[in-house]
């Protein structure tokens, strides 16, 4: 059924896409995260878990923003549900319920993707926004960044494992469930803080060269 609603999607994708080549790129993504073995290995693995995050909010989400641009919500609007859809995958309450229920845990991927993209749809908007606007949203990007660096950094200081799931399994990869705990922390917090950075950095510079220009 997965395989199914992928293979619909890049049809139907593929024929409304505004920028095709970062829609392919978009639904090749997806495919990494939800088909390939990257995904089986997040049962496995929570630092595995991070990453099929990362590649959901900072690679996927963008690219369709640009490939399909959703303006139905405004721009903090979606930063913030995509900021609590982050911090609430992280409760470990919440990731249990995510673990023991296929439903819970579609609705959960689908609250992180759909709001990321609506953010980041509005972000690349910059040909319309003027020099407030594209700083707005550059504080904005940071503000992603930061929400980012706080739940690496929880992880990666918690004095103990906070996802039990994981306990019996990381010992097989020969790691141990607190290192693996801390790697999804330094994932999160070094390689998720990056591209974020860069694309704020890019907005901040055109807003000041609009500035200067008015």
């Amino acid at each position: 059924m997965l395989i199914a609603a992928l293979l619909a999607a890049l049809v139907a994708g593929g024929k409304a896409a505004v920028n095709r080549p970062a829609f392919l790129l978009a639904w090749s993504v997806l495919v990494l995260a939800f088909v390939s073995p990257l995904c089986a290995l997040t049962s496995a693995l929570f630092s595995a878990r991070a990453l099929h995050h990362l590649l959901l909010v900072s690679v996927a989400a963008p690219l369709l923003g640009l490939a399909l641009p959703l303006r139905g919500i405004a721009v903090p609007t979606a930063l913030g549900m995509t900021g609590a859809a982050l911090v609430l995958w992280h409760v470990p309450v919440v990731y249990t319920a995510a673990w023991d229920s296929p439903a819970v845990y579609w609705l959960m991927q689908a609250a992180l993707v759909i709001p990321a993209a609506a953010f980041w749809s509005g972000v690349f908007d910059w040909r319309e926004q003027d020099a407030g606007a594209l700083l707005s949203n550059a504080l904005m990007t940071g503000a992603l960044a930061g929400i980012m660096g706080l739940i690496g950094a929880v992880l990666t200081f918690a004095a103990e494992p906070l996802y039990l799931e994981h306990l019996p399994v990381t010992l097989m990869w020969g790691l141990e469930p607190l290192a693996d705990q801390q790697a999804a922390g330094l994932i999160m917090w070094v390689p998720g803080l990056l591209p974020l950075a860069v694309i704020a950095a890019f907005m901040a510079r055109r807003a000041w060269a609009r500035g200067l220009a008015a």
